[in-house]
């Protein structure tokens, strides 16, 4: 082979290398993305609420599901699958019946959020969590700390049982 010949091919390989690693980490720093949402989104409470859900069994919570602009845009208009940038958190309280309305009412009637037990995220980026359908999730305790990544790991293989729905339990409520 001569010489330049040689030069070409070996650029050419050391290109396709460098391109393949980058590509392959998901970022071009070399670094690996992150395959859950590591921080809490800024400005999450001031979402718009989607929806509020209990969920009965061992978690026994209620929840309020709340959406960034792009989610509630999504949502009200039915588009699937929803676009990159939207953000869905789920806030979830004990499920606690008040005592003062249990004793106006004579009888448990009426239950409101008690204690947090967590916030969940749904960071939707087709690029960087395609190896999780385009979703990010994330789990945080009450005190703001993230969850186990064992936990974590939970998040996908549940979601993924609902493709009709790009990944997302929840519905609107208008």
């Amino acid at each position: 082979m001569r010489p330049t010949a040689f030069l070409v091919v070996t650029a050419a390989s050391m290109a396709s290398i460098a391109a393949y690693t980058a590509h392959a980490a998901g970022q071009t720093d070399g670094k690996p993305a992150p395959i859950f949402v590591t921080q809490i989104p800024p400005g999450y409470r001031d979402f718009t609420l989607i929806s509020v859900a209990h969920e009965e069994g061992k978690l026994n919570s209620l929840g309020a599901v709340l959406g960034n602009d792009v989610a509630v845009k999504a949502y009200r208009g039915g588009t699937l699958p929803c676009p990159d940038g939207t953000i869905i958190a789920a806030l979830h309280y004990t499920h606690s019946p008040p005592e003062e309305n249990d004793r106006i009412f004579g009888q448990a009637q009426s239950f409101v959020p008690g204690s947090p037990t967590n916030i969940q995220f749904m960071v939707k980026d087709s690029q960087k969590y395609a190896a999780t359908g385009g979703w990010g999730f994330g789990h945080f305790g009450p005190d703001g700390k993230p969850g186990a990544e064992a936990l974590l790991k939970t998040c996908f293989p549940c979601h993924a049982r609902e493709k009709a729905r790009n990944l997302v339990f929840t519905h609107y409520a208008p």
